[in-house]
């Protein structure tokens, strides 16, 4: 990025915090519901300097992936600092949440190190649980809102086409995915290692969103044959209890307006909702154990924004996890997947470096471009000068002329046109 205050420049910019630089109580303020995200991204090109932006935001992650314009006659430096302030005051005026207490968690990429970021998100090398599948949905949904909105053009299209590609190469050139992780299995093997056996328990999941049905499916899969479903939308846990009949299966829907109700009939609740709301307190934990005469019973919040008032832990006789718990689970039996992540993060440094070289190349375009054009036109000032003598020409020499002087143009060009895609491809 030249220093030239009068060149037009952009430079790419991620900010965000994760699960390893943020505690929950810190990313849930900043956790954008889906419905929300459209509004979100165009607030955020809305603000100054911002080109193309994307915000990618699941329960570990709030990632803000901008392109910045810099304003004319400003130097590189106020330009990186100007970025950095719009971006943190985008933070604050959106989610109403002081910069101050968000700075200390923050990180910040710029240019290369922010493609690499990117890329590795989308592989699933910087999850909670590496290897696990589902952030590249995520990245591509976060995308295809960002498009809806005009949030995503030339820039950032390539860069997020180049960051799927990447992460497809991972899948299917490593064994980094082959274990099926995630973090509702991980809230599964959670809940395993609290009752040894999940035969007979009573199971109720709240929210009826991807999460919840992949821990349905791993719940079936580990014993669990009573299952309670709640969500917002009636129908939607309906479908749900509907598509998991089968012998030895017991499904029912609560409807979630009885939820405070019903709840205490399950051993094990797993709440996975968007709720901007906690849906449990420290009060109905108290209710629950008296109405279970003391027998204990177990949450596994893996919502951001939390589903369950973490004070319900005070409570004796209710145990809570929440997703940053789930962390300390999803350590054991990481030795085979870190291998497979060494062999996935030498992908992503390839694919790094060719997405940069595209980019050298792209840069070089405009010069080559012009280079040929001025050629070409002092090719043709020359044949209009020697007009005259020309016309006294026969069509078949004049065409023996026209080619002539094509390639003519074409040789005195080459070594030029060498030079400069070679000093592109050092670069």
């Amino acid at each position: 990025m030249t220093k030239n205050a009068n060149a037009n420049r952009s430079e790419l910019i991620l900010l965000g915090i994760n699960h390893n630089t943020a505690p929950i109580e810190v990313r849930e303020r900043l956790a954008i519901p889906a419905a929300q995200l459209a509004d979100a991204t165009r607030s955020l090109i809305a603000a100054p300097g911002v080109r193309e932006g994307l915000i990618l935001s699941t329960c570990n992650r709030v990632e803000l992936l901008t392109v910045h314009e810099a304003l004319p006659n400003q130097l590189e430096e106020q330009a990186s600092e100007s970025t950095h302030a719009t971006l943190l005051r985008f933070l604050d005026d959106y989610f109403a949440v002081p910069a101050a207490s968000i700075r200390p968690h923050l990180y910040e990429f710029r240019e290369r190190e922010a493609v690499r970021h990117l890329f590795r998100v989308a592989a699933s090398l910087d999850s909670m649980v590496v290897g696990e599948p589902q952030i590249l949905g995520q990245v591509k949904e976060s995308y295809t809102v960002a498009k809806e909105v005009g949030a995503v053009s030339g820039s950032l299209e390539k860069l997020l086409q180049s960051a799927f590609t990447a992460a497809k190469k991972v899948r299917s050139e490593t064994q980094i995915g082959s274990s099926s992780v995630s973090i509702a299995s991980v809230a599964v093997d959670l809940a395993r290692k609290i009752f040894g056996s999940l035969t007979g328990k009573q199971v109720l999941l709240v929210g009826a969103g991807k999460m919840s049905e992949l821990a349905l499916r791993h719940l079936i899969q580990h014993g669990a044959t009573n299952l309670f479903i709640a969500n917002r939308t009636l129908a939607r846990a309906e479908r749900i209890a509907a598509g998991l009949q089968a012998p030895g299966i017991s499904t029912e829907v609560i409807a979630f307006e009885d939820l405070q109700a019903q709840a205490q009939r399950a051993d094990i609740v797993i709440t996975s909702t968007g709720a901007s709301a906690q849906i449990f307190a420290r009060a109905n934990g108290q209710q629950f154990i008296q109405r279970r005469r003391g027998r204990p019973m177990f949450f596994i919040d893996i919502a951001v924004p939390r589903d369950v008032d973490p004070r319900m832990n005070e409570v004796e006789g209710c145990f809570v996890y929440d997703i940053d718990d789930l962390q300390q689970v999803a350590q054991a039996n990481q030795a085979d997947r870190n291998r497979e992540a060494a062999a996935a993060e030498q992908i992503i440094t390839a694919e790094v470096a060719r997405y940069q070289q595209r980019l050298q190349v792209l840069d070089a375009v405009p010069a080559i471009k012009a280079l040929q054009q001025q050629a070409e036109e002092v090719r043709q000032a020359e044949l209009a000068r020697a007009a005259k003598t020309l016309a006294t020409l026969t069509p078949a020499q004049q065409e023996a002329v026209e080619a002539l002087t094509r390639s003519l143009t074409a040789k005195l060009l080459h070594p030029q046109l060498v030079a400069l895609r070679t000093k592109t491809d050092e670069s």
